[in-house]
This record gives C-alpha cells, structure tokens and sequence, in this order.
C-alpha cells in the first residue's frame, strides 16, 4: 500500500480537492489528505498526504508559508482578485519606490479583515455562501504575521510581483487589496504561486502530468519523517521500542525536553515524541502494526 508525502505542484482551475480526487485514481488509495488549501486560482506548492501518512495533516498546517503575488492596482473587487466581480476602478500613478515606501506597514504583526469570499465560518455559514447571495456580515479582525515582505518586480504601470512569506491563516488577496487601499488606489491580487509550504518546496514537486507519466508514481513519495525533519532524531530498540510500539511511556532520563522524531532499531520511522521530566511519550505513531493496520 502507498504511505508518504507528496509534493504536487496544483495546476490552476483545479481545488484542492479536485487533486485528492485524481491522486486517488492515480494510486488506488483512498486515504489522502492535503495540507494547507490552495484556491483554484492559485498554483503551486500542496503538500498531499497518502495512506498511513494522513495522521500527519494535523501537523502540516502550522508552519510559515511562501507566495509569489501578483498585485494589480487600480481595480477593486468583491473576491479581492480579479476572478470576481469589479467594483471600482482608478487611474494608476504608482511607481516602485512609493510600493516600496509602503510595504513596511504590512510587514510584522498586523490584523486582516477576512474577506467574504473566504471559508470561514460566522454563526455556522461559510462566509463565501453568504457573499454568493449578495450578504455581507461583519467578522472580527484576525492576527497574523508576515514574516517578509519584498517587490520582485514591476510587468506594467498598474501590476507589480510581490514576495510574501507569512503565517497560517494569512489571506494574500486581502493584503494585496489593503495595500491597494494604502496606496490610494485601490488593488487586487492577480496570480499567486505558492513556493513553500509545510517545509515542502517547489523543487520538490512534482505536477499530475509527471505523475500520469511515471511507470512508478510511488517513487515520488517522501516519507512521512519528511515532515519532521526539523526536530532531533532519536532511535530506540530492544525493550524501549516494544514498550513504544505498544503505547507506554519510556523513562529516558539523559533526554532533554523536547519533541523528536523516533525510529526502531531497523530505521524504520515509528512516530513523534515529546520528552518532558525524563519521560518520554508518544504523540502520533506511524508505524503499521503487524496485521497491516494502523497503530
């Protein structure tokens, strides 16, 4: 049975979604999962969790993320990207340097106001099903951080090419239109490519046409420890990796505290761990039992 991480480089016009759906054929599994949803405008970088490898979604989605945006200015919409619907457009007199001298104020810690078309839920209704119906409802403010914040280039008067790097949560389309707004004249986002995401990026993905094409599309795949691959390795054997494979906390008082990546005596990866007072306790295992299930 395929287990592991996949990388896919989502092609536009397609949801997330529509990627689970196809790698399901592509690999006979029905257990896939993804990490961090990509709107059907954008491309790039969407962490695909296969098999055994699904218990590790939860624990994809927290990390910093990397977008490539287009800014368009001048143009105003309901979606805040120029798929939607126009409500206001203004000439455009903006050069580099005056983006550049604005960008500070989105840089850090700062407050997003969601927009309607998002799938965030106020009193139980997705707010893009009420947006669909011509409803707006105040939602709060959300917190969020944009870690980096960096013009890559100008293409024409009124479109610029941003470089974000940001935190869970962030709505890239709604920085561009708030950007729009310090400007003075409005502004929507035009394309967006993301290059990094769960520590996965863009040259590690591979596109459904290569997939298609592979005499072996499990040859692809990482291992599920790819994803922990930031925090320290630790092997156990002998009683230490029964007693962890049968749920039981280990006394391992040299330890310190901390979570790991831990692997059997054969190297196999077993699952992440958290060290605390010399105790050692599982997390998540990812080992597969020997009737073939899964811990």
């Amino acid at each position: 049975m395929p287990n592991g991480i996949l990388i896919i480089d989502k092609p536009q016009e397609w949801t997330s979604m529509d990627v689970c759906a196809k790698l399901r054929g592509i690999f006979h599994e029905k257990r896939i999962g993804h990490a961090g949803t990509l709107d059907p405008m954008a491309t790039g970088v969407l962490p695909v969790f296969i098999g055994r490898a699904t218990r590790a979604v939860e624990f994809a989605d927290k990390g910093e993320k990397e977008y490539v945006a287009g800014l368009k200015l001048g143009l105003v919409t309901n979606t805040q990207d120029t798929s939607g619907q126009v409500l206001e457009q203004h000439p455009v007199h903006v050069s580099a340097q005056q983006l550049n001298e604005v960008l500070p104020r989105f840089r850090g810690n700062i407050e997003q106001l969601p927009p309607m078309f998002s799938a965030i839920k106020i009193n139980g209704k997705k707010l893009y099903e009420l947006a669909r119906k011509g409803r707006e409802v105040e939602r709060p403010a959300r917190p969020v951080t944009i870690h980096s914040l960096t013009l890559e280039a100008q293409t024409a008067p009124d479109e610029f090419v941003l470089r974000v790097r940001c935190s869970k949560g962030t709505y890239v389309r709604t920085l561009c239109h708030d950007i729009g707004t310090a400007l003075g004249c409005g502004g929507c986002m035009s394309s967006l490519r993301r290059t990094m995401a769960a520590g996965f990026t863009l040259e590690q993905a591979v596109t459904l046409e290569q997939l298609q094409q592979a005499d072996d599309p499990t040859a692809h795949l990482l291992g599920t420890d790819h994803l922990f691959s930031h925090l320290p390795k630790l092997t156990v054997q002998g009683k230490n990796e029964t007693m962890l494979r049968n749920g039981m906390k280990l006394v391992m008082p040299q330890l310190s505290t901390g979570e790991y990546r831990v692997y059997g005596a054969d190297g196999g990866f077993l699952a992440l761990c958290a060290a605390q007072e010399g105790k050692l306790t599982t997390i998540k295992s990812f080992f597969e039992v020997q009737n073939g299930g899964c811990p």
